[in-house]
């Protein structure tokens, strides 16, 4: 096979579905299509639902919204793709194309990350100054950590684009999933990738893994806090309001954590696990975090109930 430079032309990849089993992608794109019209539908409801509702502008919503924001960026970013593989056996994809959607699933994958430890930032203030809460997380507050959050995404992951397209790659070159990843663009290269790998390691320190701790220090101070409260009424209703966010981080990490252990350590696990925990880790988490704060949050639940009620009237 012949070598390609990117520097002079551009080169083909092909994506990859579930390896022995296309003749049943026309019965297994049906579950693919549920997930991504669950997601889609449910994240731009929570949308509208606090878009509409003046009593849920508050800092916890904001900060919902921006999950809602970011799984809908997420689920639209990769379902092209999935689409295009699972319902026209279509695999190949262009260089720029994969470059730009590999780009934006790190980016709103960093973002999600992101954004949940600012949700836990603000049970922590809720929870432990609930007299200062208003005035500690004002609408400019929340708009600084927003714009934060974005700009430290956007500028973590372009230079890894930048790598990627300098390095050279084979005329065709077959990737591991139906979507681009930089772990899998980089195991294409026939040229010395070292820096496209030190860097891509450093963004996950610099991103998921220094949110992962910052999230861990603070519900340990939440618990703390919690367990301060001489009434147990009290101690219950505070930890209530966590339990959505840690459902959301929960459904977050896990599946992040259970593909990297994979990678690591299941070299002789079929392809077929591979892929399967790779769409688990991005169609999941934008299908669940909807779901659960609708069912979990009294304030969310109540609004879309209300909603259907007018509906039916």
């Amino acid at each position: 096979m012949s070598v390609f430079n990117s520097s002079a032309f551009y080169p083909r990849f092909l994506l990859t579905g579930l390896s022995g089993l296309e003749s049943k992608y026309d019965l297994i794109s049906l579950p693919i299509f549920l997930v991504y019209a669950t997601s889609i539908a449910g994240n731009i409801s929570i949308l509208f639902i606090i878009r509409t509702e003046s009593s849920l502008h508050q800092p916890m919503y904001y900060f919902l919204s921006m999950l809602a924001f970011t799984d809908l960026g997420l689920s639209t970013t990769t379902l092209p793709t999935m689409f295009s593989v699972f319902w026209f056996h279509a695999r190949e994809i262009s260089f720029n194309a994969c470059l730009v959607q590999m780009y934006f699933i790190h980016v709103f994958s960093i973002i999600e990350s992101a954004v949940l430890l600012a949700m836990a930032f603000d049970r922590f203030i809720a929870i432990g100054e609930p007299l200062r809460y208003a005035a500690i997380l004002t609408n400019d507050v929340i708009i600084g950590i927003g714009l934060a959050i974005v700009g430290r995404a956007l500028a973590l992951v372009f230079p890894a684009s930048f790598f990627l397209k300098r390095l050279q790659y084979h005329d065709v070159n077959i990737l591991s999933y139906p979507f681009c990843l930089h772990q899998d663009l980089i195991k294409t290269t026939v040229s010395n990738r070292r820096v496209s790998s030190i860097y891509g390691l450093m963004v996950v320190i610099c991103s998921m893994g220094l949110d992962s701790v910052l999230l861990l220090l603070s519900y340990v101070l939440i618990l703390s806090t919690v367990l301060s409260i001489a009434s147990k009424t009290e101690r219950v209703r505070a930890l209530n309001t966590c339990i959505s966010h840690i459902c959301a981080v929960l459904t977050f990490y896990t599946p992040m954590i259970g593909l990297s252990m994979i990678r690591r350590y299941g070299q002789n696990a079929s392809p077929i696990v591979h892929v399967l925990m790779a769409n688990v880790y991005l169609l999941v988490p934008p299908l669940m975090n909807p779901i659960v704060y609708s069912v979990k949050t009294k304030q969310i639940r109540d609004r879309i109930l209300k909603k259907f009620k007018k509906d039916e009237v």
